[in-house]
């Protein structure tokens, strides 16, 4: 038996490569219980494209919208979560392709005192642009165009033990596009620090105070796969200011942020 589950894809003005996740949620073998669309201030095409996408959903699909203010990826991951309504979050970008059985090898992982940071293979350019234009182009290990192939590997049963025996304390390998957790334990630190602004961090903050918590993170591997769709590098102006707010985390004992989810609850 699952647990509840609401799955929040972030996006901001990509509808093309959102049509691509979009269709790789229709594959799956298991569901979340909702899907919400955590969107940074896109415009009306993207609007246009989950009123498509809602119709053909077996599950509701809820829209988180606020205006373009720049890049603020940890307050609208907060106004979403802060939305949901079921117990555990999944959490991934709009630019990621899911494998089939993504959703039920994360809800499958999931257990009290924990959460799940996975990986994603990434697409080269050229079969990116391909996948763009046509989303319903395969994507699977072997295509030509797949780089990093060892996290695509599925293999449960290696995966099923490593998720059980082995855990890692670090926060380094973290990645927001692919991970859950429980809403209690992101409420019980207040989400994510919206002091955040720009690209960088926020997602590694979040992850060190879960440990604050004494949350354990487990292994991942072979299990929960995704393919990363090409794009420019983010602008990364910001990182400095980022960089030094998880330096001030770091050398101190608080779990809890100030600027967070509670402003929303």
């Amino acid at each position: 038996m699952y647990p509840g589950s609401s799955l929040i894809i972030s996006t901001y003005n990509w509808p093309k490569a959102l049509d691509c996740c979009f269709n790789s949620i229709l594959g799956l073998k298991v569901w979340p219980d909702e899907i919400i669309i955590a969107d940074d201030g896109s415009t009306e095409d993207t609007r246009e494209l989950i009123a498509v996408f809602r119709k053909k959903s077996r599950v509701p699909v809820v829209h988180i919208w606020q205006p373009d203010t720049g890049f603020q990826l940890a307050k609208i991951r907060n106004k979403a979560v802060a939305a949901a309504r079921y117990d555990y979050i999944i959490q991934i970008d709009g630019d990621l392709i899911l494998d089939p059985y993504f959703v039920k090898d994360h809800l499958s992982s999931a257990k009290p005192g924990r959460f799940i940071g996975g990986s994603r293979c990434l697409l080269s350019k050229c079969f990116s642009e391909q996948l763009l234009e046509d989303p319903r182009v395969q994507v699977s290990l072997w295509k030509q165009g797949v780089r990093n192939r060892e996290n695509g590997i599925r293999m449960l049963p290696v995966g099923k033990l490593l998720n059980r025996l082995v855990k890692t304390s670090s926060s380094r390998s973290i990645r927001g596009c692919n991970m859950s957790f429980w809403r209690a334990d992101f409420i019980r630190v207040n989400g994510y620090n919206e002091d955040y602004i720009g690209w960088g961090k926020e997602d590694t903050d979040l992850v060190i105070r879960f440990f604050k918590i004494g949350l354990e993170r487990p292994m991942f591997k072979f299990i929960g796969i995704a393919y990363h769709i090409w794009h420019k590098e983010a602008d990364r102006s910001g990182l400095e200011k980022n960089e030094a707010l998880l330096h001030q985390l770091n050398s101190g004992l608080r779990h809890s942020c100030e600027n967070g989810v509670s402003k929303y609850l």
